[in-house]
């Protein structure tokens, strides 16, 4: 990374859409300190179950029928389930009821969450996977016990199916559910940003808002274009592999930090959105045309829409000439007098403030002055 990008931020020039309904606030400033330009749009809103009969009434099952493993999956939503207790004067039946049996973690945060109850955990999964949770139960063997596993938003059908199928006595603890946002119309917006390219990445970091995403572009009709973009044109940064599901069954490949956590995350999009627009070496000096901007030398230039949108044609083919027809269509508005092509690189070679990067080659269009070994 250059001098220069450091001071202006790794992801300057970039929009990231952001889909998280939890520390979204946070991860946002992660993004916006490096520079990116930041989306918000919850794709669910999470539904504490403090009120919820169905909770209360696993809480109950579980203090009459202790259970001989516990799986805690998230740290919110063990902590939930112990603060719902509380509340309706059930903790220490619940604690008494959960201490006598074989705690299992998901990972590091579930465990601290357990441990802040006053309880032991028996085992952690280092992957931080509920396949590994999965894998180690059915490896001990499972038949005749009853197991009561933490949801997270979701059924764990992949996982309370097979524990069941060998033999396993199964209470599903549901602390939290997803519904619909309260304003559909913010991920309604950014489902369109991303049809039209206006994103560089879109993250993730829960299955259910990724499956949620999906589904609300499908009710719209959108889903293949979708698809598309995905595919094609925006990178799809992911928390981790059990995020990733929902996306890679329909072909969509993401991007995860081998950390499943919001830092490495970000640090992964540092990396990577800009490798996927690496600097050219034009006129003697250093090009980066990003989504939004173009850096010289690491200096953010003030371009407009058209004169960016210029610069993003002649730099899918660095040094090739480009029609002024092509440059043209790609114009915003498009048009049929290619003198607006002129006008607009007029436009971009003040705003960059150096006209010789971009050379025109008479009759014939433009390119960009690539430097030559």
């Amino acid at each position: 990374m250059h001098q220069d990008d450091t001071h202006h931020g790794p992801l300057t020039g970039f929009t990231v859409g952001v889909t998280a309904a939890r520390r979204a606030e946070e991860f946002g400033a992660l993004l916006e300190r490096r520079g990116a330009a930041v989306v918000h749009a919850p794709a669910l809103r999470i539904v504490p179950l403090a009120d919820d009969g169905e909770l209360r009434t696993a809480t109950r099952e579980i203090i009459a029928s202790p259970p001989d493993v516990v799986v805690a999956t998230t740290a919110v939503g063990f902590r939930g389930w112990m603060e719902a207790a509380g509340g309706w004067g059930l903790a220490d039946a619940l604690l008494d009821a959960l201490g006598g049996a074989e705690l299992l973690a998901r990972g590091p945060k579930a465990k601290g969450a357990v441990r802040a109850a006053g309880l032991t955990e028996a085992w952690s999964a280092a992957s931080e996977s509920m396949a590994e949770v999965l894998e180690r139960l059915l490896g001990e063997g499972v038949a005749g016990r009853r197991i009561a596993v933490q949801l997270h938003g979701d059924s764990l059908a992949e996982v309370i199916g097979p524990l069941r199928a060998a033999g396993a006595e199964v209470r599903p603890v549901p602390v939290y559910r997803w519904t619909d946002p309260e304003d559909i119309a913010p991920l309604d917006r950014l489902l369109d940003l991303t049809l039209a390219r206006g994103l560089d990445a879109l993250t993730f970091t829960s299955a259910p808002a990724a499956t949620a995403l999906l589904g609300r572009a499908e009710r719209r009709g959108l889903l293949p274009e979708l698809l598309g973009a995905l595919r094609e044109d925006v990178l799809v940064a992911c928390v981790g592999p059990v995020t990733a599901r929902p996306l890679e069954e329909r072909g969509i490949g993401t991007v995860q930090p081998e950390r499943f956590r919001l830092a490495p995350l970000v640090q992964l999009l540092c990396a990577e959105l800009p490798a996927r627009k690496p600097e050219l070496a034009v006129a003697g000096h250093r090009v980066a045309v990003r989504g939004r901007a173009v850096l010289v030398d690491g200096e953010p230039r003030r371009v407009a829409p058209a004169g960016l949108a210029l610069l993003h044609a002649l730099a899918r083919h660095p040094g090739r000439v480009v029609s002024r027809a092509e440059l043209l269509r790609a114009l915003p508005g498009g048009g049929g007098d290619e003198h607006a092509v002129e006008t607009a690189v007029a436009r971009l070679r003040a705003a960059l403030g150096e006209p010789d990067l971009i050379r025109t080659v008479v009759k014939r269009g433009y390119r960009l002055a690539l430097d030559t070994l």
